[in-house]
């Protein structure tokens, strides 16, 4: 039987690890298929914190103190690996006004 603190640090691995990668998620989408593959190892580890959150829950541990947390936090990795897999591709989806733009248009005035 695996101890609940090894499965505690695991989830903590795990997330530590995608949250660092979707940190430089920008640097990656210099090269698309780059872009893909960070995009795919994100999402893939986020499963896996969620899986392994759920485990921790079932084992009895607790995450930071709480054995509420775990099963919560692992709903909140599965909605951010389906967004990691959204692909964009720099399309303006606000539509608010772009801080670059406005003193050109200032300026064409």
């Amino acid at each position: 039987m695996v101890e609940p603190t090894t499965i505690e640090h695991l989830a903590e691995g795990l997330c530590g690890f995608s949250a660092v990668l979707f940190t430089f998620i920008a640097t990656f989408s210099r090269s698309p298929p780059v872009e893909r593959l960070v995009q795919n190892l994100i999402a893939a580890s986020l499963i896996a914190a969620a899986a392994v959150l759920w485990w921790l829950s079932l084992s009895g541990g607790e995450l930071w103190g709480s054995n509420y947390l775990p099963k919560p936090l692992s709903l909140v990795c599965i909605v951010i690996a389906i967004s990691a897999r959204m692909n964009i591709k720099g399309e303006n989806v606000s539509f608010g006004a772009n801080p670059h733009t406005i003193g050109k248009e200032d300026k064409e005035d």
